[in-house]
């Protein structure tokens, strides 16, 4: 199989591998680039003549067969309206490929992000000044609050894309904004361990989260950087860098989708999104640092549809936690995690503001702390 490689640009985004920003090389002649979740380079350079793709050129270090179906991609992209959605593009690539054509590292769907990239429509993360908050303790209500505030705030322009690390003192269970309070929580063992119990506004499963047990973070950022990717696919794409430095403490972690984080020894962790109208998106990630199993189980209601092949013994043995896979201090792993962010997107270090504090304390008492949030879905 041929792989299609290109000249120039290639050796400066090897060492960056998300480094994809559109690039506008004159008035007229657009470069776009992509780097696929677990994939290939996908470049593409156009020029766009009254309002529709010409002199189209697609390449990158995939492979693709047969020789003749890089023509074909061209040919299918040229003359397509520049206001063409991600799926109009990526319908015309698969439409215009000939029968039996393989696409290795990169699909139809990767070629429709680039072009929108290309047309800036998309952005990359060099086209934000990022800033990381590092962790200070808070109530779990507050964190959740602060998810939704932040979320607001970055979708609203008035706070640039920010990287968030929670911590917290009270042992917490928390819920995806969709599950059923009943069905996930054992009432007896909340009172019995004196566990917070929070709603978040991302949907997926319960976290059961301990303090100094786990390693949480939050990314707030516009919609446009998942523009044209899938929202599985966003998944990893949003986690590359902290699978990276997971990598440097010598583990080599993966997404099992579609929002597990694991590694051979077992499930580390979970993540959930949410995406608001105003163009806001949160992502977030809670990994296990330490875990007391017994508890866990004493205090959520295991799924029996999840487990019912496995068993309660089975579920504490689904969670692999970082200390025992590291053998590293809860605070080495974070600042790994916040070096290498920092590092990868030039972030800059920063503070919640007075402003955002209070706001997130005021919808505490509106609605994360009230028993309507938390009961909405009984």
């Amino acid at each position: 199989m041929r792989a299609f490689a290109f000249s120039g640009k290639m050796d400066s985004m090897t060492s960056h591998p998300d480094h994809e920003s559109p690039i506008h090389d004159d008035g007229t002649r657009l470069h776009g680039e992509y780097k696929v979740p677990g994939g290939k380079l996908v470049v593409v350079d156009l020029e766009v003549d009254d309002g529709r793709f010409s002199k189209v050129s697609l390449s990158g270090d995939f492979f693709l067969e047969p020789d003749e179906a890089l023509e074909d991609i061209n040919r299918a992209l040229t003359g397509l309206p520049d206001n063409s959605t991600a799926a109009d593009i990526a319908a015309a690539v698969a439409a215009g490929l000939p029968e039996g054509a393989v696409m290795f590292g990169f699909s139809a769907e990767a070629v429709a992000v680039t072009v929108r990239r290309a047309l800036s429509k998309a952005t990359g993360w060099a086209d934000h000044q990022w800033e990381v908050i590092p962790p200070s303790v808070l109530p779990t209500q507050v964190n959740v609050a602060l998810d939704e505030v932040l979320t607001e705030e970055v979708g609203a322009g008035r706070r640039n894309p920010t990287l968030r690390f929670w911590d917290w003192e009270e042992p917490s269970v928390v819920i995806g904004s969709f599950q059923s309070v009943r069905n996930e929580v054992d009432p007896d063992g909340v009172s019995r361990h004196g566990i917070t119990v929070v709603r978040r506004i991302s949907g997926g499963g319960a976290m059961f989260m301990e303090a100094g047990n786990c390693i949480t973070y939050s990314l707030y950022l516009p919609q446009t950087l998942v523009d044209g990717i899938s929202f599985a696919d966003s998944y990893a794409f949003l986690d590359a860098w902290v699978m990276a430095a997971l990598e440097k403490l010598g583990i080599t972690a993966f997404y099992v989708p579609l929002n597990d984080i694991a590694t051979d020894q077992g499930k580390i962790g979970g993540a959930a999104q949410k995406r608001l109208a105003n163009g806001g998106m949160l992502h977030h990630v809670t990994m296990s640092y330490d875990i007391d199993a017994d508890k866990m189980v004493d205090v959520l209601r295991i799924g029996k549809e999840k487990l019912s092949d496995k068993g309660t013994r089975s579920a504490k043995k689904r969670v692999d936690p970082l200390r025992r896979q590291t053998g590293l201090a809860r605070s080495v792993i974070l600042q790994a995690m916040q070096d290498v962010f920092t590092e990868r997107y030039g972030a800059v270090e920063t503070r919640l503001t007075q402003s955002e504090l209070d706001e997130a304390r005021q919808r505490v008492d509106a609605k994360f702390g009230t028993d309507e949030w938390l009961n909405r879905v009984p």
